[in-house]
This record gives C-alpha cells, structure tokens and sequence, in this order.
C-alpha cells in the first residue's frame, strides 16, 4: 500500500512537477468548462483553428525578443474577432471563415518560421513544455484561467439560452453575434494558456475530449461542465504521473488518457442506452 502511495506523491516532491501540476490543473478545468460551450454549439473544429492560427503571433514576438506567450494572445483575439466579423458580415458560414483564417494564419507561421535561425527555439509552442513551466508564468495561467470562468459564470445564462436556441434569445433581447464574439475572444485565451502547457497540436484534445465525453453522460450544461472540468484535472494529474515515471511527453500523455476517459464513458453510455 506505502508503495503504491509512493508512486503517486513522488512526483510532486520536486517543484518543477508541482508547478507543472497547478499549471495543468488550471488549463485542464478552463478547458474542460469552455469546452463544454464548444462542443454544445458544434464548434469543435475552432479550438485547433485557434491553436494554429497562433503561431504567427509566436513567431513575431520570437523574432523581435517578446513574450512569446503575450505575442500568442495578440494573433489568437484577433483570429477569434477576424472569424466573428466574417461570420456577421460576409455570406460565409462561420465554420468556412473558420477554415479560411485557419489555413492562412497557420501558413504564415510556418513561412514566418522558415525564416527563423533555428525551428527547435520554438518546438515547445508546437509540443508544449509544461515541465518548465515557472512561477511567474502560473501566476499568469491561474489569471487567465480565473477570469475566462468568471466571465463565463456571469453570461452563462445568456450563453446557454444562445446555444439551444438562438432565435429565442434574439427575441429575448440578447445579442447573439456579440456574444458569440465575446465567447471566441475567451476561446482564445484559453486556447493560447493552453499552448503553455500542451502546445499547438493537442490544445484542441484537452479543449474538445473532456466535454464530449461529459456529454455522454449528461445532458444538463451545469453538470456537463463540472464534469468536464472533473475530467480536465483528473486527466491532469494522472498523465504527469505517468509521464514522470515512464519517461514520456508530458502533454501528449495527458491527452492520452483524456482519450482513455473518453473511451470508458462511451461504454458506460453503452450500458445506459441499453
């Protein structure tokens, strides 16, 4: 018993892995609670569009010397209002101004890099490195991750009426496009803290995997969130153990055993049905 015990709080006696842990956490619950919004309105393909789109922002701060999480934030608001205005103001679909801006801002990027010295300078946007997360930097996410829940928390009502059904809420006075707009900024900052502790590849797992497989086992929004979030920080805290003990991609582990919880909840959906 003393062992298995062990192989659980080992990890943590290092500060690098509870800064990694904490770091986690937050994103995993932030996603897992936005998530939820996201996959209700079918707008799964928008959080990859988002993690994607901001590397050209990482690519500029990288070259003039700035933050490069700060230079992420700048390209992921202004995709995110880029989608909304194309989404309102053009006769595209929002999930093709979505492919549009996608494609074009994750291609300048790529050219943007091409240019750089070195790709391996930025190969933890692309992968994540949530081992050398420091202090400064998880003050930052937990910021982050506050605010995005706090807001959602005070429009969840509106939010929730606008993804059932959104002809109603424009008769009850909300303004829909507005708040889809507010919705893709938070989407954003969520999506670039993201990126500090997964990367641009497996943002869109952490921010899609926990609320699906929540949807599976509820149809109330509030529980859905909470068990999204569940899910997010469970999935935490067991991918750093296991990465830390086999010696593998922290955040690739993570999102693997998302995908486990996932698969485990469409088996208990299985029986439900049955």
């Amino acid at each position: 018993m003393t062992d298995i015990w062990n192989w659980f709080v080992t990890p943590f006696e290092y500060q690098f892995m509870q800064n990694a842990f904490w770091a986690s956490l937050c994103i995993a619950i932030t996603c897992g609670v936005i998530g939820s919004y996201v996959v209700l309105r079918r707008l799964a393909f928008i959080g990859d569009a988002l993690a994607h789109t901001a590397l050209p922002g990482v690519v500029v701060a990288y070259l003039n010397g700035w933050n490069l999480i700060g230079g992420a934030v700048v390209a992921g608001v202004m995709t995110a209002l880029g989608i909304g205005y194309l989404a309102k103001r053009s006769s595209l679909r929002e999930d093709t101004a979505i492919g549009v801006i996608f494609t074009a801002m994750f291609a300048l990027g790529i050219v943007m890099m091409s240019g750089t010295q070195s790709f391996r300078d930025l190969n933890h946007i692309l992968f994540g490195n949530i081992l050398s997360v420091q202090t400064q930097e998880l003050w930052m996410i937990l910021a982050v991750s506050v605010a995005v829940i706090i807001l959602l928390l005070l429009l969840h009502k509106e939010l929730e009426l606008a993804s059932f059904d959104a002809i109603h809420a424009e008769v009850a006075g909300i303004h829909t496009d507005h708040l889809r707009t507010v919705l893709l900024v938070l989407l954003a900052f969520t999506v670039v803290t993201g990126i500090q502790v997964v990367g641009v590849i497996l943002t869109s797992a952490l921010l899609v995997t926990p609320a699906a497989a929540a949807s599976l086992l509820t149809r109330n929004l509030r529980t859905m969130m909470w068990v999204a979030g569940t899910i997010g920080a469970l999935s935490a805290m067991i991918g750093l153990i296991i990465s830390y003990h086999f010696s593998v991609s922290t955040g690739a582990t993570i999102v693997l055993v998302c995908t486990g919880i996932f698969a485990i909840a469409v088996g208990v959906r299985r029986i439900i049905m049955r």
